[in-house]
């Protein structure tokens, strides 16, 4: 039987690891959350593959600024025991959107990757 209010709370928890380190502006550490084939759907931004292009993606923007993320009307829908989809509304100081699914799943090593981010911008500021 699966413990979702356990696997609920270890992902929120990695959840909010990635949102502080994107606060201080370290983009290794959110790097370090996505699993290495992962795919971020940036609306109206464009699609990003591997951790490559994630990083081509996430480091200008942090680096530009951008900061005091916070995720509200958090709801996660655990799939299975390895498999839970986030979604979310997002603001921050920049701008605001929501997120249409983060698919974390969880690793061999027991830590838990995002494995696709699919987000849009709703408006800048």
């Amino acid at each position: 039987m699966v413990n979702e209010t356990a696997i609920k709370q270890s992902v929120l928890k990695c959840s909010q690891k990635w949102i502080e380190s994107f606060n201080k502006g370290d983009v290794d550490s959110c790097l370090a959350g996505y699993h290495s084939d992962a795919v971020i759907n940036a609306k109206p931004l464009g699609t990003f593959k591997g951790i490559a292009e994630i990083d081509a993606f996430w480091r200008p923007f942090i680096a530009s600024g951008a900061s005091e993320l916070k995720y509200e009307d958090v709801n996660l829908q655990v799939v299975d025991a390895s498999t839970v989809l986030l979604s979310a509304n997002w603001s921050m100081n920049v701008g605001r959107g929501i997120i249409t699914m983060e698919k974390w799943f969880l690793q061999d090593d027991g830590n838990w990757l995002l494995t696709q981010d699919d987000f849009e911008i709703q408006e800048n500021f």
